[in-house]
């Protein structure tokens, strides 16, 4: 819309000089005022339906949970993005000896590896945040704590802080680099300290899901299991560098808040759609609590296995929880776990489910 700047004599002669008329002068400058600030921050319901190409504004869950609107024609912040990479990854290692307090390995720091309490001949389970996130978060934490209660193993948070911090459009940007330099710090982690892909386990929640899948992809599906937990949906639906079959020797993803922050479509080998995988899941009342209780199923399943998926004959049944087909658990710290298709079940509205 072109607007012409008018003088003050121009436009009382257009509307005349009666107090009405400086009134409706008044109330169309004011009408033009309020669509554009309308169209600036929109009132956009916090669980509307994501569509891909299609929504620009929607709400995801910061770090804390919160809801925070993101245009998702935000342009990629190319000075930011010089300086923010996959090099800037850290690797924090955790065991049975050091539960709670993390040994950092730096690639190319053979001391590193040396000085820390990691054992090659045990498994290694490692886990990604999500946007905005730390490896602070709980979903570290959470995943840490239950895998080293159910089993002897090597437990490395990846925290890509730095490229997680950028405005949502730029992080999606980074993923693949973030994924490629976490392949390249396994490889060199494996070759140099010992191990085999066939004990590793990789775990994202929600970006993090796709940053797995690209190290995965970058390392030739060489892990023996991938993860990805209600993987992030926003600019992600048609996106080749998703969490896709093949980034591992078997993809497992785990749907709770699709068609919102979460990818609805089947991506991996075994797609699992709890409650139909839709918001709201049990015992919440939001997207962001739903979007969460992947990484808080995924957590109880390591303590117990207790989730079990019946195969759906499409992604309708799936999404009406209505599958009552072959059996195949949800979740679990199992290495060779294989399986395939698409699976629903039902859970509890609290811990454990």
């Amino acid at each position: 819309m072109k607007l012409y700047k008018l003088s003050r004599t121009q436009t009382f002669e257009m509307f005349g000089t009666s107090r009405c008329a400086k009134m409706r002068v008044f109330v169309v400058f004011a009408s033009i005022i309020a669509t554009c600030i309308g169209s600036a921050i929109p009132r956009l319901p916090r669980d509307s339906q994501y569509v891909e190409g299609k929504t620009r504004f929607i709400w995801l869950s910061d770090g804390e949970g919160v809801p925070t609107l993101v245009d998702l024609n935000t342009p990629v912040d190319e000075e930011a993005l010089a300086s923010r990479t996959g090099a800037n990854n850290q690797y924090w290692l955790y065991t049975r000896n050091n539960p709670t307090t993390a040994q950092i390995i730096t690639h190319g720091n053979v001391d590193s590896i040396l000085h820390s309490n990691y054992v090659a001949s045990k498994p290694l389970m490692v886990i990604a945040h999500g946007w905005t996130n730390n490896g602070n978060h709980q979903v570290n934490t959470m995943l840490t704590e239950a895998f080293l209660a159910a089993q002897d193993v090597n437990v490395i948070v990846v925290d890509y802080r730095t490229v997680a911090a950028l405005n949502y459009v730029s992080a999606v940007f980074r993923v693949p680099d973030v994924g490629q330099h976490l392949a390249e710090f396994l490889s060199w982690l494996i070759e140099t300290g010992g191990g085999t892909w066939d004990n590793v386990h990789l775990v994202g929640y929600s970006l993090g899901a796709h940053v797995v899948g690209n190290a995965g992809r970058a390392a030739g599906g060489l892990p023996a299991r991938v993860t990805g937990l209600d993987p992030a949906g926003p600019l992600w639906q048609t996106n080749r560098n998703r969490l896709s079959i093949g980034d591992g020797q078997y993809v497992e993803a785990i749907h709770t808040d699709g068609l919102y922050q979460g990818i609805y479509r089947p991506i991996g080998d075994a797609d699992f759609y709890p409650n139909g995988g839709v918001n709201p899941m049990p015992g919440c009342v939001d997207s962001g609590c739903s979007h969460a209780r992947a990484y808080q199923y995924f957590a109880s399943s390591i303590y117990s296995n207790h989730f079990v998926g019946k195969s759906c004959q499409n992604i309708i049944e799936a999404g009406a929880n209505r599958c009552q087909g072959s059996l195949l658990n949800m979740g679990n710290n199992i290495l060779n776990k294989r399986g395939s298709g698409l699976y629903g079940l039902s859970t509890g509205e609290s811990w454990p489910f």
